[in-house]
């Protein structure tokens, strides 16, 4: 890779949760100091206990609702890797006052930490759920419909804040839409477990996943390896750069020479609900023959899910240079051998 973040002081925020303490490996792999930030509730400690006593990490265990840890977390610190959220659409619905409350002023809480701080690049999260309502496929940056739930709003609230920082305070902002992301270190449990390791678990377990309507709604399953780079590239590449770059794109955000920008994150592909039931029995079935049997269970749609979901990763190619190195397919090996041991007791 020609830009590549080494040896500088980066604050994660929700690392201990699924994607940041991935994203927490991987930076300390490459010889930076790193600070985590995280209040635990979704997250867990064990996702970063190998971490703990590395010369090179800081565990702070805070609230992003909290102003003062969030001014304390991101103390010294050169990059923001904003990870924090309350996920889960279906959680959203049922609590929308706690999703917003987290998702949105947690958001603007980091966001001023980080101006004042003088931080050199804010990367964030955001998500595919910003298309809400459109049709089009594949999802391109420019176009997005109407939000279908309370967690697809504070994700669009979080573009327009950055945004908005960017234009009035000179902020470089960068905002990454992740396309149902999976991987190591994703909770199988609990009412809002994503749909691939709660899957993994019952097939395990020899019980019937649930599939909510007729599955053929369809998504854009990223493994988790696919977001490091991105992540790494929106924080280094210059931002003289990248504004040539977006200059090329009628429909970038970026103005006046302010740096905010949004990239889908995806592998750029679509597979249906009932193939990726039917791929990861056939993968589990060579763990336990049993599986092999095993047929889904139709539950009714639930309320505030997309249909369909397919992003182009044209402009995260052009203007990043991101690459994705993990299929869906591969991905999905990956973390069936990973679950496999982990649920059997064995060593990850």
């Amino acid at each position: 890779m020609q830009y590549a973040l080494r040896n500088s002081r980066i604050l994660i925020t929700g690392g201990a949760g699924f994607i940041g303490s991935n994203l927490v490996g991987y930076f300390l792999a490459r010889g930076n100091e790193v600070v985590c930030l995280d209040n635990l509730s979704t997250g867990h400690k064990y996702n970063i206990a190998p971490y703990l006593d590395h010369p090179r990490f800081r565990f702070i265990e805070g609230d992003i609702r909290n102003l003062e840890d969030c001014r304390r977390a991101v103390r010294g610190c050169a990059y923001v890797f904003h990870q924090a959220a309350l996920g889960s659409v279906p959680r959203s619905i049922r609590d929308p006052l706690a999703t917003n409350s987290v998702n949105i002023d947690g958001f603007i809480n980091m966001l001023t930490a980080a101006r004042d701080e003088g931080v050199r690049r804010f990367v964030f999260a955001t998500s595919s759920s910003v298309y809400g309502d459109d049709t089009d496929l594949p999802k391109r940056e420019h176009r997005t419909g109407h939000p279908m739930s309370p967690y697809a709003v504070t994700k669009i609230v979080n573009e327009h804040y950055a945004r908005v920082f960017s234009q009035l305070y000179g902020m470089e902002t960068i905002g990454l839409r992740y396309f149902n992301v999976f991987g190591e270190n994703q909770d199988p449990n609990g009412a809002y477990a994503a749909v691939i390791p709660r899957w993994i678990r019952l097939f395990l377990e020899g019980k019937r996943p649930v599939v909510f309507g007729d599955g053929t709604q369809s998504r854009d399953f990223t493994y988790v390896e696919n977001v490091f780079a991105a992540n790494e590239l929106a924080a280094v590449l210059p931002k003289e750069e990248l504004l040539e770059r977006l200059a090329q794109y009628p429909h970038s955000q970026s103005r006046n020479g302010a740096l905010h920008e949004v990239f889908n994150i995806a592998y750029g592909g679509r597979v249906t609900v009932l193939e990726l039931f039917y791929l990861l029995r056939e993968i589990l079935a060579g763990y336990d023959p049993s599986i092999a049997s095993i047929e889904p269970v139709f539950h009714p749609p639930r309320p505030g899910e997309i249909q369909h979901s397919n992003a182009s990763i044209e402009k995260a190619v052009k203007v990043l240079g991101y690459k994705p190195v993990v299929s869906l397919k591969s991905g999905l090996a990956r973390i069936a051998k990973w679950y496999y041991r982990k649920l059997q007791g064995s060593e990850r």
